[in-house]
């Protein structure tokens, strides 16, 4: 992690609601986030609780009936020729603007079926050359030897050969390399992953992850995560934001999250992933289902699945309590008056368990 970190990205109060059938779905509700330049930030929560929607919103692809109500995605970066740092609202930029500037040219995206991503009609090789002459104007010589880089760089055995496939052809891992491949064609200052390994076999999931770390490693890449594998997390992010019902509950380093959770949902999150050594015949679920966005939350949206839930949250919405550290956490749980309440007993034993393979690790 760098010594000095220097704040690449700063979302504030975003909030973004759609027009549906069932009414005005209030699908973004106040989030704030930040993303350092080399860090890898990871966005968790069920389906639903708004990750996908916060980073399309950063892309500037929200669906055509979503509107961003209030809030500001700041983006920071360098002009190559002068070093002249510029920072700019991409909620105020023109349509025109996001497509020239932001889009794979800046901040690049990997999604999670890489046959949505990839035009069936079109060669591998005109399609990791296309955003290269469209926001640089290389000549077709210049990009068809860097997408061959690109091919070997995510570990495309026999590049040339590839260049000439369509994406029918090539297996599942390969496509998706492909499309990591596309992604860095213009040298982004920041990729977006969204759940990059869903659609992939477990073996080839680690491989895909691996070369992810590689790259950003390489390129001094700062990445944002989003899944609801917490076990993807633990490999790869430096810092979590746990969202729920279009909010962030909690925030933290890696370790902030793993080893010491104070929001109920974060326990419940931690609680469902699968483990070999536990005593448990069933896998834990979270009771109950997330809130009907179409109506107004009052309180704490998670109130109702909390079996640890105060008055106060039937009421009130908690503000972000800072615990030390990196770690804020919004539950008023965190509140100095609030009754001490010690997560599962369980939990507390992975944690444990968890904490004692790192460091028979070395991690």
């Amino acid at each position: 992690m760098n010594e000095k970190r220097e704040r690449i990205l700063r979302i504030r109060d975003l909030s973004i609601s759609f027009k549906t059938e069932s009414g005005h779905v209030n699908a973004i509700r106040g989030v704030n986030m930040d993303l350092y330049k080399g860090e890898t930030l990871a966005i968790v929560g069920e389906s639903g609780s708004g990750k996908s929607v916060t980073t399309k919103a950063i892309m500037g692809i929200l669906a055509n009936n979503g509107t961003i109500e209030s809030g500001s995605i700041e983006y920071t970066w360098y002009d190559e020729f002068t070093g002249e740092k510029h920072t700019e609202d991409i909620v105020k930029m023109s349509e025109k603007m996001k497509q020239k500037e932001i889009r794979g040219r800046k901040i690049a995206m990997v999604f999670q079926d890489p046959m949505t991503s990839l035009n069936p009609t079109m060669t591998i090789g005109k399609q990791i050359m296309e955003p290269m002459i469209y926001h640089y104007h290389k000549s077709k010589e210049e990009a068809y030897k860097e997408a061959v880089e690109l091919l070997n760089l995510v570990g495309i055995t026999d590049a040339e050969k590839r260049m000439k496939n369509y994406p029918h052809q090539l297996s599942g891992g390969m496509r998706q390399r492909v499309v990591i491949a596309i992604a860095l064609s213009c040298d982004p200052y920041i990729l977006i992953c969204d759940e990059p390994t869903t659609a992939l076999d477990v073996t080839i999931q680690a491989k895909i992850l691996e070369l992810i770390q590689d790259i950003q490693k390489k390129k001094n890449l700062s990445v944002i995560y989003i899944t609801h594998d917490l076990g993807v997390v633990a490999k790869v992010a430096d810092f979590v934001n746990v969202m729920y019902a279009g909010k962030i509950v909690e925030v933290g380093s890696v370790n902030e999250i793993f080893y010491d959770p104070r929001h109920p949902y974060t326990w419940g999150l931690l609680s469902a992933m699968p483990d070999l050594d536990t005593d448990d015949t069933e896998l834990y679920t979270i009771p109950g289902t997330p809130p009907n966005l179409t109506v107004e939350v009052k309180g704490d949206a998670f109130a109702p699945r909390n079996q640890y839930a105060l008055n106060i949250d039937l009421r009130l919405d908690p503000p972000m309590f800072y615990l030390g550290g990196t770690h804020r956490c919004a539950s008023w749980l965190c509140h100095e008056k609030a009754p001490k309440v010690e997560m599962p007993e369980q939990l507390k034993k992975r944690i444990l368990k968890m904490k004692k393979e790192a460091e028979e690790s070395g991690n």
